[in-house]
């Protein structure tokens, strides 16, 4: 029998299709072979289930974990008695086992158990997986799990009543599974090589930090204070509003920003309302298909992505406007005041075009009156994201800033020439976190295709180790 003749008689059929309910990718399929002393084997062959279960104690404090999405961990999600629990049974986490979310294994949640989440505890929807470790490292197969050719073949496999929150990926299906499995010497040269690159991203995003650091240090020096941190605040301080008429601006600086009189800076401040006017937003009807899919920018808090903002996701037409929604214009300030992201940001934006704004946002525009530059007010604010958050308001649907609140916030005001420096240096530092993310956001995408070409096998392993 020939060559020819022999691969023939191996061809098989599929539907492209289905092809995405493979583990192996098409290449492996129609006939490429693994590298020397690879093999193919099932996952279950390489591992053993923890079957371990305890019935919960109605008086004891579970600690209960989770796994996060896109392979980012285990998490302490909460600590709960028995006799609050909704699952009779719990499961102790065991270290250095493989654990992943029934539920979310579409959205690569899954995990290796760290030592520090050796006294927690989990339910049914995260089983637990102990490799065999003479055979596969726990972290190559957290690598393998986390692959998009996996992750695509963990979708296709799992199933349930919902497409997204009831669509589990099923113990068995996992189990499975055929892995490329390279030596353990091979595996480690894999893992160094991940773990090198999560090093040098976890180093880029210390130098953004940093950055951002000794921005917020410039800009109060150039407003002559002597905060450096303003994010580490205490949430004692409380007035009446009715009573605001009382208190002096220099008095809420002090409280709201955390400042003394010595660190008050040198320039007056002025509430927010009496250097800008504002502006609320609101929704124009959905039943009126005229008042949408037109030319005007209609922002919303998923808009609130930059520091400047030139475009949305959805628009308005004239008309809307003509019917009373409002119209922002150019170069004012945008903030958001009602979302679930104020649990730990207060987005902020300059409008570079005239735009609308929905019910979350409020602008700010600079009142003639007042030489107070846009960006210089924004920058300011981002800068004083410690003090904002002071100002959220938590309840059980949305977090909000009150807007009584948000117009009596306190804001320095040098000359437009110390305006202008603050915008120039908030600038430059922009420029460096922004390369300094480029940096982050390449050695994320640059590994991971480079694992995936590794577990794979068509990129070999010794062109890593060089």
């Amino acid at each position: 029998m020939t060559a020819t003749t022999l691969a023939q008689s191996r061809a098989f059929a599929v539907w492209w299709r289905d092809l995405e309910r493979w583990v192996i990718p098409s290449s492996v399929l129609l006939g490429q072979s693994l590298p020397k002393g690879w093999e193919r084997v099932r996952v279950g062959s390489l591992v053993r289930q923890v079957t371990k279960r305890i019935k919960a104690d109605p008086d004891y404090e579970y600690k209960m974990a989770g796994v996060k999405w896109y392979g980012e961990g285990v998490f302490h999600r909460e600590t709960v008695r028995g006799d609050g629990m909704s699952a009779a049974y719990v499961t102790p986490l065991v270290t250095g086992a493989l654990i992943y979310n029934r539920l979310f294994a579409w959205k690569a949640s899954f995990a290796v158990v760290t030592p520090e989440f050796a006294d927690c505890y989990v339910s049914s929807e995260f089983p637990q997986f102990i490799p065999d470790l003479s055979r596969i490292l726990p972290e190559y197969l957290y690598l393998f799990c986390t692959r998009i050719a996996t992750i695509r073949a963990v979708n296709a496999a799992s199933t349930g009543s919902s497409a997204v929150s009831r669509n589990r990926f099923k113990e068995e299906e996992f189990l499975n599974f055929e892995i490329s499995l390279p030596p353990l010497a091979e595996q480690k040269v894999i893992i160094a090589r991940w773990r090198k690159a999560q090093s040098d991203i976890a180093a880029a995003k210390q130098r953004i930090e940093k950055i951002q650091s000794c921005l917020h240090q410039d800009t109060h020096r150039l407003l002559g204070m002597a905060v450096s941190n303003n994010y580490i605040l205490p949430k004692a301080f409380a007035i009446e509003w009715r009573s605001l008429e009382r208190w002096s601006v220099e008095f809420l600086g002090r409280q709201l920003l955390g400042l003394n009189a010595k660190e008050a800076g040198v320039y007056p401040s002025f509430p927010l309302g009496v250097l800008c006017n504002g502006i609320s937003g609101g929704t124009p009807s959905k039943r009126r298909s005229d008042f949408w899919n037109g030319n005007i920018p209609w922002i919303s808090p998923k808009d609130m992505k930059s520091d400047q903002i030139y475009n949305s996701q959805d628009h308005i037409t004239q008309k809307a406007v003509d019917e009373g929604a409002s119209l922002v214009p150019k170069n004012s300030v945008l903030l958001v005041v009602r979302s679930g992201i104020l649990q730990h940001t207060v987005p902020v934006a300059v409008n570079k075009v005239d735009t609308a704004i929905n019910q979350d946002i409020r602008a700010f525009v600079p009142k003639n009156g007042h030489k107070i530059l846009s960006d210089y007010l924004a920058d300011f604010l981002s800068a004083q994201q410690g003090a904002l958050l002071r100002l959220v308001k938590w309840s059980t649907t949305v977090q909000s800033i009150n807007k009584e609140e948000l117009d009596s916030f306190p804001v320095p005001l040098p000359p437009l020439p110390i305006q202008r420096e603050i915008v120039a240096v908030v600038a430059a530092s922009r420029k460096e976190i922004a390369r300094e993310r480029t940096v982050a956001e390449t050695l994320a995408r640059d590994i991971d295709a480079e694992v995936e070409a590794l577990i794979l096998g068509t990129k070999k392993v010794k062109e890593a180790h060089a």
